[in-house]
């Protein structure tokens, strides 16, 4: 929670919407300790609100129809011209939340409280966040759709891959582009909406890239293209099968490299972001350099996401990146941070 956030909102509602934040995601905990009132409140809901039609795309217990028309219904729920209730959303989904709630179902079942509190906030900053969240969930909606008779998701070409990559998390740019460039110059707007594609999809390609045995094992969804996977000889049921390790190595190596093409817009999105209405330029590039120091890792053992099941940076790195940070640190030195990440641990 950022100082003085208990003055400024004091509801009990908001605060737990804080707790759960940092409690599903690591990465969007850092973001929002970085940011200030009112953008950490908006970028909260904003999360939570993605959150609750992720959990349910990514559920591998629910039959792919069910999703389809659960994320239908949260969809007609946020919108304000539809008289779906938040309640009968919630009598259809409580039977697919398990009896053990991770902290992702949590928000699910709480999805009556973060709604109210979306509904809560003043309406410009709730009509910028809107939209973006409601692509999210059709998007989501018409992939489990798409792939209904597959029981998951399996991806068919790269140009598929970022499709979903930006249903998943360019519309999440959107939604904080909308929100940082309240009062910018045209001509920084429309910076910001020019390369917030590349700065998502770059988020996302990361994350599919160290989290594909998971991603099969714990959601059925199969992200890597089947189209590399053919190149290679896998067939897309046996993509996390030991005699195919080298192979789907090969597939991760192709998708970090298709990640860093879009390191340059990405930065140059964080090189003109303001620092307006509590953002801070620390709480984006933290997950930015986060990603170089993945995509570092990826390139040196990409097999560990095969074998292990994921590739991640150090604890010790990530208190280093935020600590560098806390010291002061300006758009200028974006450049040398990434080139010192991409070639060994910042704390080393």
């Amino acid at each position: 929670m950022t100082p003085g956030q208990s003055e400024l909102t004091p509801s009990a509602d908001l605060e737990w919407c804080f707790d759960a934040v940092h409690g599903v995601s690591r990465t969007f905990s850092i973001t929002i300790d970085r940011l200030e009132e009112p953008m950490a409140t908006h970028i909260c809901l904003g999360y939570l609100l993605c959150r609750v039609a992720d959990t349910i795309e990514d559920a591998g217990h629910i039959p792919p129809e069910v999703q389809t028309e659960l994320l239908t219904e949260y969809d007609r729920v946020l919108d304000p011209d539809d008289d779906l209730s938040v309640s009968t959303f919630m009598d259809d989904v409580e039977p697919w939340i398990p009896e053990e709630r991770s902290s992702d179902w949590e928000v699910v079942a709480e999805t009556p409280r973060v709604l109210r509190t979306f509904e809560s906030l003043e309406e410009e900053p709730r009509e910028i966040m809107r939209d973006p969240v409601r692509e999210l969930v059709g998007g989501m909606a018409m992939f489990t759709d798409r792939y209904a008779e597959e029981g998951g998701l399996r991806l068919q070409t790269l140009e598929e891959l970022e499709e979903y990559c930006w249903y998943a998390a360019g519309t999440v740019g959107t939604l904080i582009t909308g929100l940082v460039s309240r009062g910018a110059s045209p001509e920084r707007a429309e910076e910001l909406r020019a390369n917030a594609r590349s700065f998502a999809l770059l988020l996302q390609l990361v994350n599919i890239a160290k989290d594909v045995e998971n991603d099969y094992h714990e959601e059925n969804n199969v992200y890597l293209p089947a189209e590399w996977l053919e190149a290679e000889d896998v067939p897309v049921e046996a993509v996390t099968h030991e005699e195919n390790h080298g192979a789907v190595t090969n597939v991760i190596q192709r998708l970090t490299g298709r990640a860093e093409t879009y390191l340059d817009d990405a930065q140059r999105y964080l090189e003109v972001v303001p620092e307006t209405h509590g953002n801070r330029l620390s709480a984006w590039a933290i997950p930015y350099l986060l990603a170089v120091g993945t995509m570092r890792e990826l390139r040196e053992r990409p097999e560990d996401v095969v074998r292990e099941g994921d590739v991640k940076v150090t604890r010790a790195e990530v208190y280093a990146v935020i600590q560098t940070f806390e010291e002061g640190v300006s758009r200028a030195h974006l450049e040398e941070l990434r080139r010192e990440m991409a070639e060994k641990p910042l704390h080393r």
